[in-house]
């Protein structure tokens, strides 16, 4: 006498294992702006959430993941101002040091009381 096994319900089992795995993981890749950001040894941690300044290797303004103009930046950088919200700079390594310090200084001439550069270790 031979025994039989009915495939059927172990395929079910397997194949609806594979509908929930493919419905709950993500394979959506969020898009971003890729920063490589410098390297210190005297970095400190910040705890304080602001507004965060991502400058690009080609100098280019993000804020809020979004593209803005310096004019923009500077509207926002006056409203941080009066709620004394800090900003974190984000740049890119290879971003040019003159373009960085012309937002640190647009920062400090609007008022905005903390703004910190983002490193990494």
């Amino acid at each position: 006498m031979s025994l039989l096994i009915d495939l059927t319900p172990i395929i079910n089992v397997f194949f609806l294992l594979f509908i929930f795995f493919m419905f709950t993981s993500s394979f959506i890749f969020q898009p971003g702006i890729k920063v490589v950001l410098p390297k210190a040894v005297t970095g400190e941690v910040i705890q304080e959430e602001g507004a965060v300044l991502i400058i690009t290797k080609d100098d280019k303004l993000y804020m809020n993941e979004r593209e803005i103009s310096e004019e923009e930046m500077l509207s926002r950088l006056k409203i941080m101002a009066k709620n004394k919200t800090a900003l974190l700079i984000k740049a890119d390594a290879k971003a040019s040091l003159g373009r960085i310090v012309e937002i640190w200084d647009m920062c400090r001439r609007e008022g905005v009381s903390q703004a910190d550069i983002a490193t990494s270790e």
